[in-house]
């Protein structure tokens, strides 16, 4: 007996253990199996158990499932694009091929030193950002950048990477010094990565210490990522994931930096 005599339903148990990349490739395989894969029982399997609480975040969304979608329809949702929820300092996503869930801390999410004093920093809108507000650096010798977010907000069993999200415009001050990328969790103390922020070094005046260090990679929106370091989510403890960029140690006045904010995203296998 193959697959195409299953009964629907049995279909359905077997597509919900599988991925939604899996369910869309297999509900190729017969008119069973598609029936099978449009279910609302498949696609319950594959979203997270607190998206309703999450849509209820989202001032965009929150009357979203009040015209009862289907599953499949809330899955494609959440994951077409970042949905901005928390009072416009965080976005949530849907990784499309696994369903795991990824989140953006918005800058005005991060704990920025000195960030309330216009010397220092300045608060700005930029149309290719998905936050109404952007960090831009005016001026600074102490550059720390903080951000926290729970475990529990997490897909379980999942590894992950937190990336910061930022833009150069006219920088002074980063040719200098690496800037120290840090995540820890729950008080653990792992060794700060050293990087240089500055994509275009080629070419120009720089310090020996940044040859050889890491750099942003640039992101389909337009924007400067750079890994910050990588976290396994057992889903078994409430822990907190503390994520720092630093560079407080040289004294040298720094501008140019422009902030949108911390990225947790689950981890691509190589």
């Amino acid at each position: 007996m193959g697959f195409e005599s299953l009964p629907e339903g049995c279909v359905a148990t077997i597509l919900s253990r599988t991925t939604p990349l899996d369910t869309g490739i297999l509900s190729l395989v017969s008119r069973t199996f598609y029936s099978a894969s449009q279910s609302d029982a498949v696609w319950a399997s594959f979203l997270p158990s607190d998206y309703i609480s999450i849509f209820s975040r989202s001032v965009s969304h929150s009357s979203f499932l009040a015209s009862s979608p289907s599953n499949k329809s809330i899955y494609l949702a959440l994951s077409h694009r970042p949905i901005i929820i928390d009072h416009a300092t965080m976005s949530f996503h849907l990784e499309r091929k696994s369903g795991k869930k990824r989140y953006m801390l918005a800058a005005r999410a991060l704990n920025i030193v000195w960030g309330d004093t216009p010397d220092y920093w300045n608060w700005k809108t930029l149309p290719d950002s998905r936050f109404p507000e952007v960090a831009e650096l005016v001026d600074v010798c102490w550059l720390e950048i903080r951000g926290a977010i729970n475990t529990n907000s997490l897909s379980p069993n999942t590894h992950y990477a937190a990336y910061f999200v930022f833009k150069m415009i006219d920088p002074e001050g980063f040719l200098r010094y690496p800037v120290d990328l840090a995540v820890d969790i729950s008080g653990g103390q792992s060794t700060p990565k050293k990087v240089c922020l500055d994509l275009n070094i080629d070419g120009r005046d720089v310090s020996s210490s940044l040859q050889g260090l890491q750099r942003p990679n640039m992101r389909s929106d337009g924007w400067l990522e750079i890994e910050m370091g990588e976290f396994f989510n057992s889903g078994l403890e409430d822990d907190e994931v503390q994520m720092s960029v630093l560079e407080t140690k040289s004294g040298n006045w720094k501008n140019g930096l422009v902030v949108e904010g911390i990225e947790v995203r689950p981890k691509e296998a190589n």
